[in-house]
């Protein structure tokens, strides 16, 4: 952020209905190179709580109106040189903080191509043009002003090539006004109507637009996920999109604010079919483009949004923890992969059965398993959702039952597992393991530490997009960066065991610092305490201090080490622990000292109450992970595809993608059942993200099942209606 980082303060804080103290703390911290985690987790006092939506917010509005600023000097500066500011001019654009009203004001004098309306110029018909839109001329035909102005060699050879070049000349300048380009946005926005016609209707691949292959709907109620189906559609070729829009009204405004002589006149003619053809040649196409690239804005950030969450809620799915795990890639011809993996998330061996290719397999599969799990201790196998899942987990459990410990089977979503264990980190983490075998090791990775182990892949194959492709990519990949980031730095990094995939993410550390972190790790063994870190090169005093607070060690020199209390804080606490008689190893878990510590006795200039209160929050559980407790989802016994399945049937399922038209949800059948926003719940639902997340685990009714399509339909408030109907009748039953 530049020097002038305050420049728009008062702006900023006023469209965002924020305090300026709060905008400009953030906008200063960020000027000094902290990070949004940091500032919204450490700097409190300075920010006044604000959290990590409001502080991008503030960073985000704050480059919108610097970048608008830049474009507005540019233009001024380019009109300067050109001879074409007025005061009045400049005015307007010093005024305008609209980028699209903007370029309005600077169209007119824009340098561009060629236009019919700049080669009628050149052809010296701008007078002519002048003189009719003065409209000065009595009852005097157009074509009786035109003699001054015919010159064959300019191709001006009669009195209709030269009102035909001062035509051209005038519906540049009626579709070129910035009131009347604003007008026509709004007119465009609230009346406009998508329209959508097939282009191929009997193609195969069409099938799948079917539903827009004759549809219209109005651009102000146009949902975003329609608007990039449509979209798609018509990229692949199978669809036509137009903005039907009623020009009457625009029309009207055009011929009273340019038109001053009377309908009978011949000024009058001659200026509306000028209008009309300022309007339909020029002004509608302008319009129409400026009004879906508005639509693709707005699908975008809305898609953006609904991928961040979900990705979200993605990475905070719940841990294991530190558990053996025995890991299961399944497959028919090519058999299950297994591998083991140490409660650290350390491979330990690998194997391959084949219990579903007949000839004894199974019971040859079944025992060398078994062997596996006594072997390693094995209480919890995580099972990949892909082919062969179900036909695998019905196999697993007639085989396990008969060992004496209980054994969990976890079915894990496997989405991109595939793309990690061919990928650059898959084999730098395991150089010379089969690429099916480092497969396996990430879905039982998922299952111990999810945020761990996904952090190694791309977001957008992890499932739970909507449009990713379709969508604007830099800025996706700027917001699914910074939610992973945000994950990271929420739930904490083990410093001595997190690989330098996690640790790249961790506030104030990125790429290189992670690799040197890692070699340090490996050349001088684990870390003892926080403070080591400064001894690695290019570990600054400003990278720990961003870092510190959010790296953890287990079993270090300090017991503050494995909290989330930051180094710059660790004298207050040795103060709270001298105030009470206590060691620092003492008021860590003790409630009842740490709630009747007199936080005001603590409060200095840097340190107040928000950071004492976290400080104290931090103490009472240190180290304690803020993901969810974990738990698994009971797919049905007796369901394994989408041929198993009936109407009315109840299942419980996981949800793995929540978009804004509803929730998709896994229910064991190799295909995610819709659950539809109208069957989210008994009451009205606009964003099916206030009902469910990716990641909850579900129980739902089938209402509809398209084989043809190999589409589920599913519905959450049927069961609703059910339990409470059941709850009704009980009720009745005790009276």
């Amino acid at each position: 952020m530049s020097a002038d980082h305050l420049t728009f303060l008062s702006e900023v804080a006023t469209d965002l209905q924020l305090s300026q103290p709060s905008v400009q703390g953030v906008l200063s911290l960020l000027a000094e190179g902290a990070t949004v985690p940091f500032i919204a987790r450490y700097r409190k006092e300075r920010t006044g709580g604000l959290d990590e939506v409001q502080i991008r917010n503030i960073r985000d509005h704050h480059s919108e109106l610097q970048a608008i600023a830049d474009r507005r000097a540019t233009i001024l500066k380019s009109l300067r040189e050109n001879g074409h500011l007025t005061d009045a001019l400049e005015k307007r654009i010093g005024a305008c903080t609209d980028r699209t009203q903007l370029e309005d004001l600077y169209l007119p004098f824009k340098p561009k191509r060629q236009t019919r309306a700049s080669k009628a110029r050149d052809k010296g018909l701008g007078p002519l043009a002048e003189k009719l839109l003065a409209q000065d001329f009595g009852r005097t035909q157009p074509e009786e002003l035109t003699a001054p102005f015919l010159d064959s060699e300019k191709e001006v050879a009669t009195a209709a090539d030269a009102l035909k070049g001062a035509s051209d000349i005038l519906a540049e300048q009626f579709a070129e006004d910035a009131s009347i380009r604003e007008l026509a946005r709004q007119h465009c926005q609230k009346r406009g109507v998508l329209v959508s016609k097939a282009i191929d209707a009997e193609s195969a691949d069409a099938a799948k637009f079917r539903d827009y292959f004759d549809f219209s709907e109005p651009l102000e109620t146009l949902p975003s996920h329609r608007i990039l189906a449509l979209r798609r559609g018509e990229k692949e070729g199978h669809l036509r999109l137009t903005i039907d829009l009623d020009a009457g009204e625009v029309l009207g405004v055009m011929r009273r604010r340019f038109i001053t002589a009377m309908p009978a006149s011949p000024a009058y003619e001659f200026l509306s079919t000028a209008i009309e053809d300022a309007y339909k040649r020029l002004l509608a196409p302008s319009v129409e483009t400026d009004a879906r690239l508005v639509l693709k804005q707005r699908a975008d950030q809305d898609a953006i949004t609904v991928f961040a969450h979900n990705l979200r809620n993605r990475l905070l799915d719940s841990p294991l923890g530190t558990r053996p795990v025995l890991a299961v890639d399944p497959g028919f011809r090519t058999g299950c992969k297994l591998a083991v993996i140490d409660p650290t998330g350390r491979f330990l061996a690998n194997d391959v059965i084949y219990p579903h290719t007949g000839a004894g397999g199974a019971a040859q599969a079944a025992e060398k398993t078994r062997q596996i799990i006594e072997r390693h201790e094995i209480e919890y196998v995580a099972l990949g959702n892909g082919t062969a899942s179900r036909e695998s987990e019905t196999f697993l459990k007639s085989s396990l039952g008969e060992l004496s410990r209980r054994i969990t089977i976890v079915v894990v979503n496997e989405a991109g597992a595939s793309i990690y264990s061919a990928s650059e980190v898959g084999g730098e983490e395991f150089p010379d393991l089969d690429a099916t075998v480092r497969g396996a090791i990430s879905i039982g990775r998922r299952l111990q530490d999810p945020l761990a182990e996904l952090v190694k892949i791309d977001p957008k194959n992890m499932g739970v997009g909507q449009y990713q492709h379709d969508v604007n990519q830099t800025a996706l990949k700027r917001s699914l960066a910074e939610t992973v980031e945000s994950c990271v730095n929420f739930v904490g990094v083990d410093l001595n065991t997190a690989s330098r995939h996690l640790l790249a993410y961790v506030s104030g550390i990125g790429e290189s610092l992670a690799r040197s972190i890692v070699s340090h790790r490996d050349e001088k063994g684990a870390f003892r305490s926080r403070r080591e870190l400064l001894k690695i090169r290019g570990f600054g005093a400003k990278a720990f201090q961003q870092a510190a607070g959010f790296l953890r060690i287990r079993e270090a020199e300090s017991a503050l080490d494995n909290t989330g209390v930051h180094p710059e804080s660790y004298a207050v606490v040795e103060a709270m622990c001298k105030r009470a008689g206590l060691k620092i190893e003492e008021l860590i878990r003790n409630e009842s000292t740490l709630q009747s510590i007199q936080l005001e006795d603590f409060v200095t200039d840097e340190v107040g109450l928000p950071t004492l209160q976290d400080i104290v929050h931090e103490l009472e559980k240190p180290g304690r992970d803020p993901r969810t407790a974990f738990q698994t989802v009971e797919f049905r016994e007796d369901v394994h595809e989408i041929s198993d399945l009936e109407e009315s049937m109840v299942l419980e399922g996981k949800v793995t993608n929540v978009t804004q038209f509803g929730a998709f949800v896994d229910i064991g059948v190799h295909r995610d059942g819709l659950v539809h926003v109208s069957e989210l719940a008994n009451r009205f639902v606009s964003d099916p993200a206030e009902v469910v997340q990716a990641g909850q685990i579900v129980r739902v009714k089938i209402i509809q099942i398209d084989r043809e399509r190999n589409r589920i339909g599913l519905s959450m408030k049927a069961i609703e209606r059910e339990t409470a109907a059941g709850s009704e009748a009980m009720t009745r039953g005790r009276r």
